[in-house]
């Protein structure tokens, strides 16, 4: 079957599909096609080929001439252009990729199954009969999906305002619709003369795994909301199609490759208390690199995957592998500079990772208020030994000025990180234009010090700078107003890195002494309820489950309005949900 045996029923209505897409409708260029289903989803499976092993351009090539006609060929050529303006989150590039995907969607929308009025108005008391969607339209139906969840994701860029964040939530919510329809087109229909079942398969597992294990990580209140308009979760659910997806040799398996390695090696470890599948990564990570072996995105999960099993120096060497990779998009630079960057950090090598702050905040458009704070927080540490000449201490101070002027608003709102780091700012100059191990803190709030659980010697040495800053402090005069602000953040720091040092007594003595400190605290209540949250969790490690699943509803119920307040409630969401599943 070719994609034009479906061209006659061109134009009909499309269920889901925005008035602004049919914009591009009537330039997607009718034109006569050889190009079948089976030979768009080989060529689209070329050009990801390419594309992994770093040949950006001929995945791009290969898919651009057909892009007119072939609804893979749309989605490819959009998804390039898609992840090229993500990667430079430049407007031109970001207004492109726009374009790209109304076009796709409009190729997508020819071949979808289409209805008559009736039948769309019916749609909303009756289910459609999937068992009657052609191969051609099952596919459609799949790669419509997959262009609205990419549309939604860029609308969020497009326009920073709250009518943005509504229209991708509607985007979003046709995006869960057409995949919960491809789910049942694939239970239905019968695909015993078709040869496309295993790549329409694996997209279906890609979208709805992910789907569900995206939404069961919201905060609980947030699910609440996003079950009352009819999404879902089940992480198990979710894992279990990733993982279903990777076992077959579909189209859509780097997608659920990607999703994998990005959820063990980056998500759960920002987001939760929990640590990634570390031997699933190692398993994937050794199938790619057999077809990929200089695929710059593979290179990069290696580095990761080295960083969270404790191994720096292994790390390091990978990142600058990825890194030195390839040049086509020197933005994906970055995102080895912001790793390189905090494992010199972790290995306390400051010179080095002044090296990469630098790149960071002269190259990457991300948030300049988080890398010119960044940069100061280095320096402020290479400096504990009174190292920084005149000049060098001016830059300090000017990065320091430079903090708040850069902050952005989304939706009417600052990035909760941003505050956080103004907040600091603020603190530098209200102190004397000092602070207290401000890297270590970002450190923290970050989510590293899981690291140091695999890596003692690091440890160790992360512990001393903290014990100092403690003494110093213990015995500075004359007498700071934020002392005990500073007193309660080396507290919870010091907790923390014995925690992960396997000292949960110490640990335990040193959150309860935090937290004891409450009423003093002036700026950094955050403090105590990531204290509260800290010791839950040594308790459900002694088995004490009633006490932890009591002091993480008190952090999440009683404590409001501080800083980074909805990064710890995704931790208390996940580690009350993994409670409460071992208590039934």
């Amino acid at each position: 079957m070719t994609l034009t045996d479906n061209m006659s029923n061109l134009g009909e209505n499309a269920v889901d599909f925005d008035e602004d897409d049919y914009d591009e409708f009537e330039d997607a260029i009718e034109m006569p096609s050889d190009m079948s289903l089976n030979k768009a989803v080989e060529e689209a499976q070329q050009a990801i080929n390419f594309f992994f092993n770093n040949n950006f351009a001929e995945a791009k090539n290969l898919m651009k001439p057909w892009s007119n006609v072939s609804m893979y060929h749309a989605l490819g050529n959009a998804v390039f252009t898609f992840l090229e303006a993500m990667l430079t989150f430049e407007h031109k590039q970001l207004v492109g990729a726009g374009e790209a995907l109304k076009h796709s969607l409009a190729v997508c929308n020819r071949y979808r199954k289409k209805n008559t009025i009736g039948e769309s108005l019916g749609k909303m008391v009756k289910k459609p009969n999937f068992e009657q969607y052609t191969e051609v339209e099952a596919h459609a139906e799949l790669c419509h999906a997959e262009c609205l969840l990419l549309k939604s994701m860029l609308t969020f860029l497009e326009d920073e305002t709250l009518s943005s964040f509504i229209k991708a939530g509607i985007k979003i919510r046709s995006c869960y619709n057409s995949y919960k329809d491809c789910q049942q087109i694939l239970k239905k229909h019968d695909w015993s003369k078709d040869t496309s079942k295993v790549h329409f398969e694996s997209g279906v597992k890609m979208g709805i795994g992910t789907f569900n294990l995206m939404i069961s990580m919201l905060p609980s209140r947030v699910i609440k909301l996003l079950e009352f308009i009819g999404f879902s979760g089940n992480k198990t659910v979710g894992i279990n199609d990733l993982l279903a997806g990777y076992n077959m040799q579909g189209l859509r398996q780097i997608l659920c490759v990607m999703t994998l390695l990005g959820y063990h090696l980056i998500v759960l470890y920002v987001l939760s208390h929990q640590e990634g599948d570390l031997k699933l990564c190692e398993e994937i990570l050794v199938g790619q690199f057999k077809k990929y072996p200089q695929g710059v995105w593979f290179l990069f999960f290696k580095g990761r995957l080295e960083f969270m099993k404790g191994n720096l120096n292994s790390s390091l060497e990978w990142y600058k592998k990825s890194w030195k990779s390839q040049e086509m998009w020197p933005q994906f630079h970055h995102f080895c500079f912001w790793e390189l960057l905090w494992v010199n950090c972790l290995k306390t090598d400051w010179a080095e990772a002044t090296l990469y702050a630098n790149y960071l905040l002269e190259g990457s458009r991300w948030s300049r208020t988080v890398y010119s704070y960044q940069k100061a927080a280095i320096m402020l540490m290479q400096n504990e030994d009174q190292t920084l000449n005149k000049s060098q201490l001016g830059i300090l101070q000017n990065l320091m000025k430079d903090v708040p002027k850069y902050k952005q608003r989304i939706a009417g709102k600052s990035l909760p990180m941003e505050k956080f780091v103004i907040k600091k700012s603020e603190r530098f100059f209200n102190q004397k234009d000092t602070l207290i191990l401000p890297i270590i803190e970002l450190m923290y709030v970050w989510n590293m010090f899981k690291v140091l659980k695999k890596n003692f010697k690091v440890a160790e040495n992360i512990l001393r700078l903290i014990e100092n800053a403690l003494r110093n402090l213990t015995y500075s005069v004359p007498l700071n107003k934020y002392d005990n602000d500073n007193r309660a953040m080396l507290l919870l720091l010091k907790g923390a890195c014995l925690k992960q040092m396997a000292s949960p007594l110490q640990a335990m003595e040193c959150f309860e002494a935090a937290i004891s400190l409450q009423k003093e605290i002036i700026d950094d209540t955050y403090i105590v309820p990531y204290a509260i949250v800290e010791l839950a969790l040594l308790e459900w490690d002694a088995d004490n489950k009633e006490k932890a699943i009591l002091a993480l509803e008190d952090a999440k119920r009683n404590y409001s309005g501080y800083s980074l307040e909805s990064r710890l409630h995704f931790r208390i969401h996940t580690a009350l949900t993994e409670l409460k599943k071992d208590q039934n």
